[in-house]
């Protein structure tokens, strides 16, 4: 394949003109090579095998995502501008740090959650079946993840919106420096100083009134002053508010665009509802909330040929790799039974990631998920787009769409 090619594919895999088919440019350079350099010095890793190892290999650090992407942003004022807590750390921090959030997380703790999930996803489908028309991703993609997550952490109702809006504008900001605008750098910013701000004002209540909820449970943490700074106690809270539910946003509305596109899939979960597991997975494969993420090499390592020197840097092309046909048969067709039959289920798709940085979030994202599908196909007869035009974010790291106008009717 020519350089022109390539090149071609690399830039539309950047530019945000192309963020509702990534995948064309990725099968490109995927079928050019394993290894592909990019115009900033990262090295694109475009096929399974390779992502996975790097993923699960302690060798490549999570710790450099900023020095390589947000070049804007000083050292010291990191934490500050981009509070990303335990997302881009090393043990033994990251492991400090995510051990003090994981309980909120574990399956079943989640599994606590099941009735208000329940609830909430009724009362989302009652409001769509009576308006019939209206934009999935403000009126269900956003209010399940994030009432569930403001719930568990401690927001309370009336500043969803504003942690809603922070978070959106820290999505954007996670990517590369080069490809925001100054409006987007300054967005990033305000929302960054707003949030750790408000969180401020929210432990020192938490103190004084302690309530069962995440929040009262790292304040008492910070307390005792062991293991917990209040700088990290202020970032490890916006990170899990703002990756509790970003990528469950994406998973609902890429997720139900994909079915809405493929109606037959759609049926064939309501026929076998026991289908409904592995179809979230599946879900997970086809359209990957987090697009990709990055890695730098601790050490020399070799890998599909390349040899890469301590520092050098990686781009995990989870799109790519959800889609690699040596390890998915047919990986452009949605299948939602691919991930059912624990005997001939293919590997763990890389939507969640893999290793130490594996989605802390994911039992829940899962479960909201699954309960939401059940919902809809017990009761919504027709899910339908109700124009092609469909917009989607700029984000190229964190893809989504920013609306989707569909239309609902009930299962008569």
């Amino acid at each position: 394949m020519d350089t022109a090619t390539t090149d071609t594919a690399m830039a539309e895999l950047f530019l945000p003109t192309h963020r509702a088919d990534p995948y064309t440019p990725c099968r490109v350079l995927r079928e050019a090579g394993p290894v592909h350099r990019t115009p900033i010095g990262l090295h694109l890793l475009t096929r399974y095998a390779d992502c996975a190892a790097v993923l699960q290999n302690n060798a490549w650090s999570h710790a450099e995502e900023a020095g390589q992407l947000h070049p804007s942003i000083s050292a010291e004022d990191a934490a500050e501008e981009m509070p990303t807590s335990f997302l881009w750390m090393d043990p033994p921090d990251h492991t400090r740090l995510r051990t003090l959030v994981s309980k909120a997380f574990t399956p079943r703790t989640v599994a606590r959650l099941r009735p208000r999930i329940e609830q909430l996803c009724r009362d989302l489908v009652d409001c769509a079946l009576d308006r019939r028309e209206f934009d999935l991703i403000e009126g269900m993609a956003y209010p399940l993840p994030l009432t569930i997550v403001c719930e568990l952490i401690g927001v309370p109702a009336a500043d969803h919106r504003s942690a809603q809006r922070w978070s959106q504008d820290l999505a954007r900001g996670f990517d590369p420096d080069v490809l925001m605008t100054p409006e987007a750098h300054q967005a990033r910013s305000t929302a960054s100083r707003e949030f750790m701000a408000y969180f401020r004002e929210l432990i020192d209540e938490r103190r004084a009134h302690p309530q069962d909820d995440l929040l009262s449970a790292l304040a008492a943490v910070e307390d005792r002053g062991d293991v917990l700074t209040e700088t990290e106690l202020l970032t490890t809270c916006v990170t899990t508010l703002v990756a509790g539910h970003e990528t469950t946003v994406n998973l609902v509305g890429s997720g139900l665009l994909a079915l809405m596109r493929n109606p037959g899939q759609f049926e064939r979960l309501r026929a076998h509802p026991e289908y409904i597991p592995s179809a979230v997975n599946e879900l997970l494969r086809y359209e990957p909330p987090v697009q990709m993420t990055t890695r730098s090499a601790k050490e020399h390592i070799t890998l599909a040929g390349h040899e890469f020197q301590p520092g050098d840097g990686v781009v995990v092309l989870i799109n790519s790799a959800n889609r690699d046909p040596e390890v998915y048969h047919d990986p452009e067709t949605l299948d939602v039974a691919r991930f059912h039959d624990r005997t001939t289920q293919p590997p763990r798709h890389l939507g969640f990631s893999l290793g130490i940085h594996y989605c802390l979030g994911a039992p829940l994202a899962l479960l909201e998920m699954e309960v939401l599908l059940h919902e809809l196909l017990d009761r919504v007869g027709t899910m339908e787009l109700t124009s092609e035009d469909l917009k989607y974010k700029p984000n190229l790291i964190v893809r989504g769409l920013a609306e989707l106008a569909v239309r609902f009717e009930a299962l008569s």
